[in-house]
């Protein structure tokens, strides 16, 4: 039988993390997800979607901005979705 997981237990671990580490997390959910998305967008739920994307990925750098280290999530994100984009 396993343990059930609880999305608070997931963010206390998840905030262990260093902050690479969990931006490298970020990245592979939403691959994760953006995997299982279905394909039945229409038009404006795919620019909708497209600008909560890119409203992420703005955040995501204002954060980054505030880590040391030199990386830059956003492009790492893009790149990633690139990636895919290029396999379908």
């Amino acid at each position: 039988m396993s343990n059930p997981v609880s999305l608070d237990n997931v963010a206390a671990m998840a905030a262990q993390l260093p902050a690479r580490e969990q931006l490298k997390l970020v990245a592979q959910i939403g691959e994760r997800l953006s995997n299982e998305a279905p394909t039945s967008e229409t038009p404006e739920e795919r620019q909708k979607h497209l600008a909560r994307v890119e409203a992420f990925l703005a955040e995501i750098d204002a954060f980054a901005a505030t880590v040391e280290g030199d990386f830059d999530s956003a492009k790492d994100i893009r790149e990633i979705r690139e990636e895919r984009a290029n396999r379908l």
